[in-house]
C-alpha cells in the first residue's frame, strides 16, 4: 500500500523537517503552506532532489472549504491518505491575559484548534474502516505549553494546545476500532521561526537555561518522534503523547 502523508504548515520548522524525513522513509508527501510559496517549493525541491515524491498545496487550514479542497487535491494528485500531521499553528506577540482582546483569542483558537478538527475530520473520512478505508495514523503537534501554561507570554497559545491534547485523547478512542491511531508530540523550546511571531526570535537561547538538558531542541528531533508514531513500530500506541522538551 502506498504511503501518503499530508503535513499542514510544512514550509518551515518542524513541518518542513517532518516532510523531508517522511519522504526519505518512502512517503509521498503533501507540503501544505499558507503564505510562503517559495519556502514550500524549496522543501519539495529538496525531496525531489533526493529521489522522493512531494507536492506543495496552498490552503488555509482554518477555513473549512479550503481544507476540503486540500484533501481533495491530495486524493487526485497523490492518492488515498495514510498519514496526517496536524502541524500548522500560530503564535502572537507575548502578552498577559489581561491585555488580550477577543480578536486575538479567536485568531489563535481558529488557527490552532479548529484547523486540527477539520483536518482530522477529513482524514478520518478517508482512513476509517467505517467509511471503507484501510486505516491510517494521525499525529497532532501540541506543545509543552499545554502542561506549563506559558504565564506572562502565551496563555492563549498554551490553552489552544491543551485543546489539541484533548482532541488527541478523544479522537483516539473514537476511532481506535476503525484502524486509525491518533497520537501527539509536545515539543518544548525548539529552534524554529515561530518565536519571531511572538516578538522574540532568540527566545530559545534566553530560556534554555531553564531546561534540564540546558539546550533547545532541533526540528529534526521532533520529526523523528512524529515518524515513529506514524510507523508500524508504534502499532499499539494511540492516545499517546511524546514530550520533547529536554526534561522540562
Amino acid at each position: 500500500m502506498k504511503k501518503i502523508m499530508l503535513i499542514t504548515g510544512a514550509s518551515r520548522g518542524i513541518g518542513a523537517a517532518t516532510a523531508r524525513l517522511a519522504a526519505a522513509r518512502g512517503y509521498a508527501v503533501c507540503v501544505n503552506y499558507l503564505k510562503n510559496r517559495a519556502a514550500a517549493d524549496a522543501v519539495v525541491a529538496d525531496i525531489e532532489a533526493a529521489g522522493g515524491q512531494a507536492l506543495a498545496i496552498r490552503a488555509d487550514v482554518a477555513e473549512e472549504a479550503e481544507v476540503v479542497e486540500l484533501f481533495n487535491c491530495v486524493d487526485r494528485q497523490l492518492g488515498t491518505l495514510t498519514a496526517l500531521v496536524n502541524n500548522a499553528g500560530i503564535l502572537e506577540t507575548q502578552m498577559r491575559v489581561d491585555e488580550m482582546d477577543a480578536a486575538r483569542l479567536n485568531r489563535i483558537l481558529v488557527a490552532n484548534v479548529t484547523s486540527c478538527f477539520l483536518c482530522a475530520r477529513e482524514a478520518v473520512r478517508r482512513m476509517s474502516t467505517k467509511h471503507g478505508g484501510s486505516g491510517g495514523a494521525i499525529v497532532n503537534v501540541s506543545s509543552a505549553a499545554s502542561r506549563i501554561g506559558s504565564a506572562g507570554e502565551y496563555v492563549d497559545y498554551a490553552a489552544s494546545k491543551g485543546a489539541v491534547d484533548t482532541l488527541t485523547i478523544g479522537l483516539s478512542r473514537e476511532v481506535a476500532e476503525e484502524g486509525i491511531r491518533v497520537n501527539a508530540v509536545r515539543p518544548g523550546f525548539i529552534y524554529t521561526d515561530i518565536h519571531a511571531s511572538g516578538g522574540e526570535p532568540e527566545r530559545v537561547d534566553r530560556v534554555k537555561a531553564f531546561v534540564p538538558m540546558k539546550r533547545g531542541g532541533q526540528p529534526e528531533e521532533v520529526a523523528n518522534a512524529i515518524l515513529w508514531l506514524l510507523s508500524d513500530e508504534a502499532s499499539y500506541a494511540t492516545g499517546t503523547f511524546i514530550d520533547l522538551a529536554g526534561g522540562r
